[in-house]
């Protein structure tokens, strides 16, 4: 959305040792890309005007935050913003913070007790979000363009503006209701836009990423590299406030008291392509209340987050005949704690068709860079009768690696990649249509993209 040339600019900048690490003093920010580091260099402040030529100010607060004291922005509200004024911790783009452990891979044991609070103040006029961004790659990376996700969180927006993409669906997580939009510019953009806006957040980062991953738009595998928080303004922006910004361990939250564990889930309904789970409830006595369960998927030895439901029950479908999963549910509470795994159930597929007939799948390369590029859509065409689920293949090049794909899931083996849909696309109906997309990685300098999809 609004990092692709700022980012290339400061990478130039860093190269050429025009642009060097943040000061400590500069209690007010006035330089289109001036920066600061407060608290013995916990976090980093930065003014970031990184879509206009427009002046903008903020006034630095030591004690972990800012305000916007002169923002002259007139954008159209149908393009990018102006500026995203913010603090963070982390990695960006060459400068890291004290103490922030970051790059940290999402799989860690450390990550799910990551946690961020923020408190901001808004104006009544301009045109502007409050929003997170929270960004991973697939490398761990502290310099340059992430080119795995990158999380949006928005608390509040004010004119007619949206994220990047579109809407995918709605979710409850942290003690809210949000819209969750879709879009990719190189990388995912997933964005949770909140329904009634907050002006204080306080939340676990695995909360809101693994939501993500279980539609598909991110991976265990990817590291978190920085949590920054702030504001995007469109129209004027004088008076945007962060007033109080926390990111560690344990934050500054009051509910880090997990759920109780599930119980063991029992399957029953089980086709050649789908089973439907039930388990005995969770507790929650931390105070922010359960807010859903995380079913967890094992084929093989790749275990996923295939889905999450609010109630006792989940139906899994996509799935292969004669293939036999493993089970597991988490709990989740409000403040996005999590629970330990349940006690697993095996589950065997029935064997037989149920697929429907033929259906054919064709690949757009997106775009294509010196070393890695996106395919977006492959859309899958259902044939003449109804199906339930789908598959598509296709050979990977030697040397090639994918490291995004949404809107379905997949696995490598072989140099084969095996693509299937996700609980919420997998039912076409005749000549029905459906479509995914995918990033890879390849060699520097090699031209190829895959060929040759194959729907089953």
């Amino acid at each position: 959305m609004r990092h692709a040339h700022i980012y290339l600019i400061i990478g130039v900048l860093l190269a050429t040792g025009l642009f060097a690490a943040p000061a400590q003093a500069a209690p007010v920010l006035c330089e289109k890309w001036g920066s600061t580091s407060i608290q013995s260099g916990r976090y980093v402040v930065m003014n970031n005007v990184w879509g206009a030529d427009t002046a903008q100010c903020i006034d630095v607060n030591q004690s972990g935050g800012f305000t916007v004291t002169q923002s002259a922005h007139s954008k159209p509200t149908n393009g990018a913003p102006a500026s995203y004024p913010a603090i963070y911790a982390g990695c960006h783009y060459a400068t890291c913070t004290t103490g922030s452990n970051l790059p940290m891979q999402a799989s860690a044991s450390a990550f799910g007790s990551l946690r961020t609070s923020v408190s901001m103040t808004y104006p009544s006029s301009g045109t502007w979000d409050a929003a997170y961004d929270i960004w991973f790659d697939p490398t761990p990376r502290t310099d340059g363009q992430n080119t795995g996700a990158e999380i949006m969180i928005w608390l509040n927006r004010q004119g007619s503006i949206q994220p990047v993409g579109s809407q995918v669906g709605t979710v409850n997580l942290a003690g809210g209701s949000w819209q969750v939009w879709f879009g990719n510019i190189g990388w995912n953009v997933i964005s949770y836009v909140r329904t009634s806006p907050t002006s204080s957040l306080d939340f676990t980062i695995n909360t809101f990423y693994a939501d993500a991953i279980s539609r598909g738009y991110a991976q265990r595998s990817w590291y978190l590299t920085s949590v920054q928080a702030g504001f995007e303004p469109w129209v004027g922006g004088a008076g945007l406030a962060v007033n109080s910004f926390s990111f560690g361990t344990g934050g500054g939250g009051t509910d880090t008291t997990a759920p109780s564990t599930p119980g063991t889930p029992t399957a029953s309904g089980t086709t050649s392509t789908s089973t439907t789970l039930r388990w005995g409830a969770s507790t929650d006595t931390g105070g922010s209340g359960l807010a859903g369960y995380d079913i967890l998927r094992t084929a093989g030895d790749v275990v996923q987050r295939v889905g999450s439901s609010t109630t006792t029950s989940f139906t899994d479908t996509g799935l292969s005949p004669a293939t036999t999963y493993r089970y597991q549910v988490q709990a989740r509470d409000g403040a996005g704690n999590l629970s330990p795994a349940s006690a697993a159930v095996t589950v065997t597929t029935l064997s037989g068709g149920g697929n429907g007939g033929a259906c054919t799948a064709t690949a757009t390369t997106q775009t294509a860079w010196n070393n890695g590029y996106v395919i977006q859509p492959v859309t899958v065409t259902n044939g003449s009768a109804a199906r339930t689920s789908w598959t598509v293949t296709f050979p990977l090049p030697s040397g090639h690696t994918i490291t995004g794909i949404w809107n379905a899931s997949y696995t490598v083996s072989g140099g084969t990649v095996t693509v299937r849909n996700l609980a919420h696309n997998g039912n076409l109906g005749p000549n029905g249509t459906v479509s995914f997309g995918y990033q890879a990685s390849r060699p520097n300098g090699n031209t190829q993209v895959p060929t040759g999809y194959t729907c089953a």
